[in-house]
């Protein structure tokens, strides 16, 4: 099992061209080139990305996608939530009222509580990981450190 799908890995390896590219982008067939992935698969990444407003597209000879903003404002948890249409840890950890998923186990789970702590406290460290954070050549050891040391303790 993985924390991230496909999908949204391969929207951070692609955020990081565009970053790289900046300012004039990159098209998708370079994209999709330089990462060894499916055109059509990076077509599909890069076309949501510009519907959720993280990309736009340039029309014409020298077209391509560039960044709609800095990736130093775009936190790993706006990334996540807005390519997995709501990131849950299990069924029962996030905020949704209801989850496709239903557990029935959910009145009498000793762990529910918890887990839903745990994932609480996920989102609230990938709030303050931007995907600039996760593309700089070499980040120091401590980076993420101060952050988990700033979480705040256990709610009961």
């Amino acid at each position: 099992m993985t924390l991230l799908s496909r999908k949204t890995d391969n929207a951070l390896l692609i955020l990081s061209w565009l970053h790289q590219c900046a300012p004039t982008g990159a098209c998708a067939r370079t994209i999709a080139e330089k990462y060894g992935l499916s055109r059509g698969f990076v077509a599909n990444i890069l076309k949501e990305l510009c519907q959720k407003n993280f990309v736009v597209s340039k029309r014409g000879v020298s077209g391509g996608y560039v960044l709609e903003r800095p990736l130093e404002q775009v936190t790993l948890a706006e990334l996540i939530e807005s390519l997995e249409d709501g990131f849950q840890l299990t069924s029962c950890s996030g905020n949704r009222s209801e989850s496709q998923d239903h557990c029935g186990m959910e009145s009498a789970c000793p762990i529910r509580g918890p887990i839903r702590e745990l994932h609480r406290r996920m989102m609230v460290v990938f709030s303050d990981v931007t995907v600039a954070d996760l593309i700089q050549p070499a980040l120091p050891e401590m980076t993420f450190q101060s952050r988990l040391d700033r979480l705040p303790a256990r709610v009961v």
